[in-house]
């Protein structure tokens, strides 16, 4: 069984969208970062997205576990021309598409950004390579709220707008393993 324990990066402060914007990652609260770190297995292998948020979120857990690359592959959802407006703008601006995004969520994407199935598209053989080359090992992955939402979906039977009811919080633990070709769901926005 290998073991994936999806971290979602330390908060943002950011009342927009943010996907891929470099914005960083507020890691000031050392008693939550410790709580995750004691958390998570010691002797498992740690990846992050390229984006700095999940970037710093991982090095403040990385001492004593082996360090990947970071894989922009990991990264969270291109939002194109609305990443770094706020919700109630993005509704103003595009009312009937922003309502189909959460509401249909599949092939519906941002204008010039990503749709559901492209980020699934993208991540999933990120993860498929990450199984095979660490068959039996833990996995930690520092991402994203809409890349660990996709992860949940692809492990389950839940539809997307069904997993888009989930929360998944900042510093929260979504743990999904893989054995034998399945999935199973072992804690989704698990609080340490």
């Amino acid at each position: 069984m290998t073991r994936f324990w999806w971290v979602r990066h330390g908060p943002t402060h950011q009342n927009t969208f943010v996907g891929w914007r470099d914005v960083p990652a507020d890691l000031s609260d050392r008693e939550a970062i410790a709580r995750l770190d004691a958390h998570l297995p010691k002797a498992a292998k740690l990846i992050s997205s390229d984006l700095a948020r999940a970037v710093t979120t991982a090095d403040a857990i990385a001492a004593g576990r082996s360090r990947l690359a970071h894989d922009a592959g990991l990264r969270e959802f291109d939002f194109g021309l609305w990443d770094g407006m706020r919700f109630g703008d993005v509704a103003a601006r595009d009312p009937d598409l922003s309502r189909a995004f959460w509401e249909a969520p599949g092939d519906v994407a941002p204008p010039g950004g990503e749709s559901w199935n492209d980020v699934q598209a993208r991540i999933g053989p990120v993860v498929a390579n990450l199984g095979q080359r660490h068959i039996g090992q833990d996995i930690i992955i520092v991402a994203h709220i809409g890349v660990i939402m996709t992860q949940i979906q692809a492990a389950s039977e839940m539809t997307a707008k069904e997993v888009l009811a989930h929360r998944i919080d900042n510093l929260s633990v979504t743990r999904l393993d893989l054995h034998d070709g399945g999935w199973s769901i072992k804690a989704i926005n698990h609080q340490p």
